[in-house]
């Protein structure tokens, strides 16, 4: 199949060699890469041989990038040097984009095999053939001459590592989507549209796209949208909102478009929206771009697009639509008609479809034009024709020229059913699966719930994809090419029985599933029912509703808006249900399932909101069964014995709030993935010494009576024991190597033992915990303290550390930084007892977001002061330059009630031409006094449109704003970065952080572990570059500080060592 039909199950595959880099650079890098969105494969479950398999082949095949980290023992392994070969075949095949990272390796030592690199090669190549050294030879020469980053060239690795992690993401959102590849006409496309978009206008302008179905306007706006998407901060696609507002839930039906929206806008996924004026509140002040592809209803336009005053200047507003009258309604003045193709494009769109290239092959001429008559030159229609005749013989295209010209007196349907019909029966059935339950879902899922089929699923997938009939998503979901082909699918499925929908294959239709379900006509043609509850009054299921349907595989009965009670009822003396694969049903009304449920199909089984007491009785085979969720089914008692679920690999248990045990057989759950018990409010008893090897998460927050936590495993990356009757942290997960999350917030909790060091993320919300001592956890990147109203002290934090949220920490004194590299944010809101060390080394402390602390007035260093919002700022000729940073505080009121609120920055130009403007992320705020924000920034940042701005003007004007009043701003400050500047805050820093950690520890009472005497600024020896020194310990602090600062004055780099001499 083509690159095009390749499933994109992850962004980015790593090459490196392990020891060199995995738990320092790599684990940042991907870190960055996971906050970004951006996923990688991860091999750390692939067992290691001489030669890489074909889950790592494929793992290679389906990224969009490959990164080759390429460092001094890289080529000691053998398994790095085949993986190099294969990334090279799939940049070559595929078009895969292929990065390199020259890390502590010159890169002509990789292009010559010399040096210290050179040697590990020739080592690597003893006992292989020719064949295989020369392979690998021209793979290193190869990959040594593609452009990358050279950690030599940073003296600053995180950095680097956000440069690595920016370029990715512009390469994933500038690489053109492979969905469409080989539009014709594109170019002439875009460019009357970039003539329509006035993109230099600070106007909010909406456009509109109009044309018929199947013409190409969603692939023309998701073009358009991936060329934008990099110069707008804020973007968002809405596919198929026709029919999107439903007649008797239309207001639940609007606000769920907004939520849509602005989910995605701003990746925040639980939002809650309680009235149709959120999207101006949230987006007025931002620049966006949204599509709102496939508009029917003006009514879907005045929800999520009503008046260009909803959205920030410079914003877009693209419509697609097959109406023109719904864009003339919305008084939308700029809109493009996508005209149908010429002759000449006509054929080319054809003949790429059917043959890969842009002409007609000699001897095709007169049936390719004749077919491209007959589809009316309708884009769609030549594309999925065209797949349909590929690689068929002269005959076979004229046997089918008469099928398609009698489809043409039809509508569309009829068109794309060409492309139906040439698919094979399995492929057939497929398709209809997909387009009547599965369309946007998981591929593995999909997979998961087909494999009694008898379906060769995963290959039928990549058929459908090269046929033009679905496309496999970046993200790995199944979705339908164009909502016909999906009407299409439903259309056929109809037409199985036009008058007794309990004949047909799928029910879908809310009224006729009703029928169906209370008459009881089902019968063993139907093998899925999705049944939408949201609409309908109460309805009353026979008795025996589902006897017929013995062949019933896929049962999904919800709502779609979550504002409505269950209204679906069945008598308690109905005995039957089919073997379901999938048994989905939103508030399932009784207390267990059907006596004569026999669950040994079962894939998943998803019943929320439930009135269950119990699933069933007895032991039961479940062999298929991959997941259980349960999720708020307040009445449940008991858990069924699950010692034959062998392959369960997710059980969720949420809210289920009468559950009291968890039954001893969950020890045979050997693949459980996940278990989550949270708020489980009776839940006491844990089976305890039992070993779940595959066990990675386990979410037991708000279990309150729960006393201990079972050794269940020791594999576990994450563990939420927030507001549990947990006293101590385990001693067992000490040990645990994996654990890279825990969350032990509780009142309980007093004291910090057994963290394992392998922690990133440590959450302590409202501990009585008195004191967070050293801590050597060299991959912690955030700590949370939040409201722990007795801790006093935090001292010698890590220089992994990204994150400090120490909010509400009443009694808190003394915090100690023993590093002084950027990290992203410091939140010590309501912290009123800082001593001024604390204060002083906070406020010094170079953040990417934000400090917030206690204060009454702007620090002296912020030689810029005003009164209010604005501030005014003379500039002396040469003070600015392109890379010209600034740092900014801000003096707040006190804030009374907690609120999500955002502070803005606009920095703007004597004449008023705005430099740059920033917005710090949403905040909490519940300030009792005032309080103190404090940021950096450049001034001309990269890739800003401003960028280019005049660096000698005379005054530069910064204006600050808050969203929750610009009355609250008391007084702003500013100081504008020089490079003397940042070097004299350096000099400052170290100087503080050496007085305070000689000061600290001196005076700090040793506590429970007496590691934290260990000082990343005590005495030892230096290496500068090559040189090496030693200090006496008689040394003072002054001394060693200032000895430190005349190196760095020599240039050179300076790095602590231990007495062994490890850095």
């Amino acid at each position: 199949s083509s690159s095009s039909s390749h499933i994109r199950r992850h962004h980015v595959f790593s090459s490196f060699h392990g020891p060199d880099v995995r738990k320092g650079f790599l684990s940042h890098l991907h870190s960055v890469f996971a906050s970004k969105g951006i996923t990688t494969f991860n091999d750390q479950k692939i067992e290691r041989g001489q030669t890489i398999g074909p889950e790592l082949i494929q793992g290679i095949r389906e990224a969009r990038v490959s990164i080759v980290v390429l460092s001094k023992k890289y080529a000691s392994s053998s398994w790095c040097l085949d993986e190099l070969v294969e990334i090279l075949k799939c940049k070559e095949a595929l078009g895969q984009i292929v990065m390199t990272v020259f890390y502590e390796v010159d890169p002509s030592d990789v292009k010559k095999q010399s040096g210290e690199f050179g040697e590990a090669f020739e080592k690597t190549c003893q006992g292989k053939n020719e064949e295989v050294k020369i392979r690998w030879r021209n793979a290193l020469a190869h990959v040594a001459t593609i452009a990358g980053e050279h950690s030599l060239n940073w003296d600053n690795e995180a950095k680097m590592i956000q440069k690595i992690a920016t370029d990715v993401s512009d390469k994933l959102n500038l690489t053109p989507s492979r969905d469409f590849e080989g539009m014709v006409g594109m170019e002439a496309h875009l460019k009357r549209l970039n003539s329509l978009l006035c993109l230099e206008s600070d106007e909010v302008k909406m456009i509109g796209i109009w044309g018929p179905a199947g013409i190409g306007k969603t692939t023309i706006a998701r073009t358009l949208f991936n060329k934008l998407s990099s110069i707008f901060p804020f973007k968002c696609f809405m596919e198929n909102l026709k029919g999107s507002i439903k007649g008797g839930a239309e207001h639940y039906s609007k606000l769920s478009l907004q939520k849509q929206l602005l989910s995605e806008i701003l990746k925040q996924e639980n939002m809650k929206i309680h009235h149709l004026g959120t999207i101006k509140q949230w987006l007025h002040d931002q620049k966006v771009l949204i599509i709102l592809d496939d508009v029917d209803d003006l009514e879907q336009l005045e929800v999520l697009a009503e008046d260009p005053s909803w959205f920030g200047s410079g914003s877009r507003i693209i419509v697609t639509t097959e109406d023109k009258n719904i864009l003339k309604a919305h008084r939308i003045q700029d809109i493009y008609h996508v005209d149908f193709p010429s002759e000449e494009e006509a054929l080319e769109i054809l003949c790429l479809s059917a043959f890969k290239q842009s002409s007609i092959p000699d001897g095709f001429e007169e049936l390719a034009n004749k077919v491209a008559e007959l589809c009316g030159n309708l884009p769609l229609g030549l594309c999925v024709v065209g797949a349909s005749l590929r690689r068929k013989s002269k005959n076979e295209w004229e046997r089918l020229l008469s099928r398609i010209e009698s489809s043409l007196d039809k509508n569309i349907d009829n068109i794309l059913r060409i492309g139906y019909d040439r698919l094979s029966t399995e492929d057939q059935s497929l398709f209809l699966h997909i387009a009547c339950f599965f369309n946007n879902q998981e591929v593995d899922y999909v997979t998961a719930l087909l494999a009694d089929r008898k379906l060769d699923v995963v290959n039928g997938f990549n058929i459908l994809a090269d046929r033009s009939l679905v496309r496999i998503s970046t993200d790995g979901r199944i979705v339908m090419h164009h909502y016909l082909l999906q009407k299409l699918g439903r259309r056929i499925v109809h037409e199985q029985s036009p008058n007794e929908p309990g004949k047909r294959q799928f029910l879908i239709e809310a009224e006729e599933i009703r029928d169906v379900l209370t008459k009881g006509t089902g019968t063993g043609s139907v093998i899925g029912i999705s049944y939408d509850t949201s609409n309908i009054e109460e309805v009353s299921v026979s008795k025996g509703a589902f006897e017929g349907m013995r062949n019933l595989r896929f049962l999904r009965i919800y709502r779609s808006f979550q504002e409505f009670e269950g209204n679906l009822q069945i008598p308690e003396d109905m005995e039957y249900l089919p073997p379901l694969r999938l048994l989905h049903w939103e508030d399932y009304p009784r207390k267990s399932l059907p006596q004569r449920f026999h669950p040994e199909r079962l894939v998943e089984i998803y019943l929320p909101h439930s009135k269950l007491e119990k699933l069933w009785g007895g032991i039961q085979p479940l062999p298929n069964l991959k997941s259980i969720d349960l999720n708020r089914s307040r009445k449940l008692k008991e858990i069924p014995n699950l010692s034959k679920a062998t392959n369960l690999e997710t059980l969720n248990l949420t809210h289920c709030k009468s559950l009291v045990e968890l039954p001893s057989s969950i020890s045979n759950l050997h693949k459980l993935e996940i278990l989550n018990v949270e708020y489980c409010s009776m839940l006491q008893v844990i089976p305890t010494n039992i070993n779940l090897a595959s066990l990675e998460e386990v979410q037991m927050n708000s279990c309150s009576r729960l006393r201990t936590f079972p050794d269940i495993s020791s594999n576990i990356n994450i563990l939420n024991l927030r507001y549990t009757m947990i006293k101590d942290v385990p001693p067992s997960v000490g040990c645990w190597s994996r654990l890279y999350h825990l969350n032990i917030s509780s009142g309980s909790l007093k004291r910090l033992m057994h963290v394992p060091p392998c922690i990133t993320s440590l959450v302590l919300i409202g501990s009585d915990i008195e004191r967070i001592p050293e801590i050597g956890f060299t991959r912690l990147h955030w700590l949370n303290v939040d409201s722990c109203r007795k801790l006093k002290s935090i001292l010698g934090l890590p220089s992994s550390l990204k994150v400090l949220d120490a909010n509400d920490c009443v009694s808190l004194k003394r915090v100690r930084f023993s590093f002084h590299n950027p990290i992203y944010t410091l939140r010590f809101n309501n912290c009123l007892k800082l001593d001024e060390e604390a204060r002083r080394g906070i406020i010094q402390r170079s953040v990417s977001t934000y400090v917030c602390l206690p204060g009454k007035k702007i620090p002296e260093e912020f030689t810029h002061k005003a009164t209010g919002r604005s501030i005014t700022i003379p500039l002396a000729p040469g003070t600015l330059s392109a890379s010209s940073r600034f740092k900014a505080s801000i003096l707040i009121l006190p804030v009374e009630s907690y609120e999500t609120e955002g502070i803005s920055c606009s920095i703007r130009t004597k004449g008023g031409v705005e430099v740059h403007c920033c917005k710090l992320p949403y905040i909490f705020l519940c300030f009792r006094s005032e309080h103190l924000f404090i940021f950096h920034g450049d001034l001309f940042p990269q890739g800003n449109k401003y960028h280019e701005v005049d660096v000698t003007m005379s005054e530069i004007i910064f204006e600050f704003s808050c969203d929750f009043g610009d009355d609250k701003i008391i007084e702003c400050g500013v100081q504008i970065m020089t490079e003397e500047a940042e070097d004299s805050s350096s000099r400052e820093l170290d100087s503080f952080e050496t007085e305070s950690s000689s000061s600290q520890v001196d005076n700090f009472e040793t506590g429970g572990n007496n590691n934290h005497h260990t000082d990343g600024n005590g005495d030892g020896n230096y290496q500068a570059e090559g040189f090496k020194f030693s200090q006496d310990e008689s040394i003072k602090t002054s001394k060693h500080t200032g000895f430190r600062s005349w190196l760095r004055k020599l240039g050179l780099k300076v790095k602590k060592m231990n007495s062994n001499g490890v850095s």
